[in-house]
């Protein structure tokens, strides 16, 4: 679906909007060889097809597959924070901030299950004040 003319935004071009507004992941499947990437592109960047993509809506359960603790960064950037790269059913990885964990490495459990949540990308906004969406992940509650 399009970007929505009113309300929020998405932060990255893979972050679509439903028809009631709410946000999701849409993935790209090489037709040729079955890689996955975040963005549209018009070669596959795993075998080179150009055989074109099949567009799938990504399921928002993952595992954390690598994480790094940054406890110093660029001034105006709060820490500390957990950069982390996730894996999600489908086949796609994604790279966000893990929230809702301790910042020491005994905080975080290696391979845990976590869901992809949508917030409004540190509070920024658009010329016209709509909030721009980002995405982060949260250990799955089981």
């Amino acid at each position: 679906m399009a970007q929505p003319e009113t309300g929020p935004i998405a932060a990255k071009p893979h972050i679509k909007f439903d028809p009631d507004g709410k946000p999701f992941i849409e993935a790209h499947r090489c037709r040729a060889c079955g890689a996955v990437t975040a963005d549209a592109r018009l070669a596959c960047p795993a075998c080179a097809s150009r055989d074109g993509f099949d567009a799938f809506r990504v399921k928002q359960t993952g595992k954390l597959i690598a994480y790094s603790i940054v406890k110093r960064s660029y001034p105006g950037i709060a820490t500390p924070f957990v950069s982390a790269i996730a894996a999600f059913d489908g086949g796609l990885a994604l790279k966000a901030n893990l929230v809702g964990v301790g910042f020491e490495p005994e905080a975080i459990a290696p391979n845990i299950e976590v869901r992809l949540t949508f917030n409004e990308a540190l509070g920024r906004t658009d010329a016209e004040g709509r909030a721009y969406v980002g995405y982060q992940f949260e250990p799955q509650k089981s």
